[in-house]
């Protein structure tokens, strides 16, 4: 197939989205697809206005903007993406969808005005927006006419689902991780041994919705409950808008003797890093999927996440991490990881000898089935009341 790429967001900005994107046009390719991006993010010398672009082997359409910060925003794009479409002799697209995507909404006004069959991965959570996207009518109407939906968790497919109704279905399309890059093998792995301090690690863009300072408090928490003989140490690794905020929390509670700032590191870097660590925490509630959490937890770590989040698609409550509902049971979860040496140690030899299901051959799977489906949906026409098969 001939598959085109859409999302408001790729490389060389760095993120869940864009990082999944890249990848997925990779292993596409890697089965023999003809995968071709377009997106409103420059290129890495600020490359815009219909540049053709190549990253990694995939031509990137870079329909962007001169804007301030780069913002990857364009309302003058589907007059030019209208042509490139019609001339690239595209099978199905691919929409990437986030909280705030309108590149990605222009796009899917385009593809489904000129037929082209059209499958829309949403990689947030909607939460409270969905009363305000519902009464805007375009995700309905957009499934009425053959889009085929699909989110990167069952938690994010859910408020989807309520607004497409029962005509339509809202697959799950998770996120994929290679797991030969990312499992690590046991002579190469960490051990615990009794009387080592806890060694916790993150990794997050360091905004308010990912929640650093939350967790800044949670992991005081932690500090509280467990025996000052047990040592406690934080890694947070990423960047963004709210360090220095961060910064200065840890300077004003004297916290910087245990926990640190290291930034942003490269992937092999960060496999090695959780690879010294003894579990990862994850504190957003409105995390969609969770790939920096299914990284360490392929890598062997138990990962304290919230009930609720898409950190449940692979943390089971109990064997191989724990899902909590509250920061308050999430301090708990930690100290207890802190201090029963045998929990700990059960819950990482679980995740490293039994891998995540979400390996790329299986996200695979479901892309190219989604694919299916959008052509057969389309070539059905719009809804006219019938229910619409899960294509899988």
């Amino acid at each position: 197939m001939k598959i085109a790429l859409l999302s408001d967001c790729y490389l060389p900005r760095l993120g869940g989205i864009e990082v999944q994107v890249h990848d997925l046009a990779g292993r596409l390719m890697g089965r023999g697809h003809e995968v071709v991006v377009f997106t409103a993010t420059p290129g890495s010398r600020g490359e815009r206005g219909g540049f053709l672009d190549e990253v990694d082997g995939v031509t990137v359409h870079r329909l962007a903007l001169r804007l301030p910060f780069e913002l990857p925003v364009n309302p003058l794009a589907p007059g030019l993406l209208r042509e490139r479409l019609i001339g690239g002799g595209f099978d199905v697209a691919h929409v990437h969808m986030g909280v705030v995507s309108p590149f990605a909404v222009d796009c899917t006004r385009v593809t489904t005005d000129l037929g082209l069959p059209t499958a829309m991965t949403w990689h947030c959570m909607i939460g409270r927006l969905e009363p305000a996207i519902r009464a805007a009518g375009y995700v309905r109407g957009w499934a009425d006419l053959g889009v085929a939906m699909n989110a990167v968790s069952a938690v994010a497919a859910e408020p989807l689902q309520r607004m497409v109704g029962a005509g339509s279905v809202v697959n799950v399309l998770s996120n994929g991780i290679d797991v030969d890059r990312w499992a690590m093998p046991g002579g190469q792995a960490s051990v615990r041994e009794p009387g080592d301090g806890l060694r916790v690690v993150t990794a997050m863009r360091l905004a308010s919705r990912k929640r650093p300072i939350p967790l800044l408090r949670i992991m005081a928490r932690v500090r509280a409950l467990v025996p000052a003989d047990i040592g406690i140490s934080v890694e947070i690794f990423g960047d963004g808008p709210d360090r220095g905020r961060l910064g200065r929390f840890i300077a004003a509670h004297d916290l910087a003797g245990w926990v640190a700032l290291p930034g942003r590191v490269t992937r092999e870097e960060l496999r090695e890093k959780y690879a010294a660590s003894d579990v990862f925490v994850a504190p957003a509630p409105l995390e969609s999927f969770g790939i920096a959490a299914l990284e360490a937890r392929t890598v062997g770590l138990p990962v304290v996440g919230r009930r609720g989040s898409g950190v449940q698609e692979f943390v089971t409550d109990g064997l191989n991490g724990y899902l909590a509902a509250s920061d308050g049971a999430m301090a708990d979860c930690l100290a207890r990881l802190a201090t029963d040496n045998g929990l700990l140690a059960s819950m990482t030899a679980y995740n490293r000898g039994t891998p995540p299901e979400q390996s790329w051959d299986r996200v695979l799977d479901r892309a190219e089935a989604e694919y299916r489906r959008a052509v057969a949906l389309a070539a059905e026409g719009p809804a006219s009341g019938s229910a619409r098969g899960n294509g899988s």
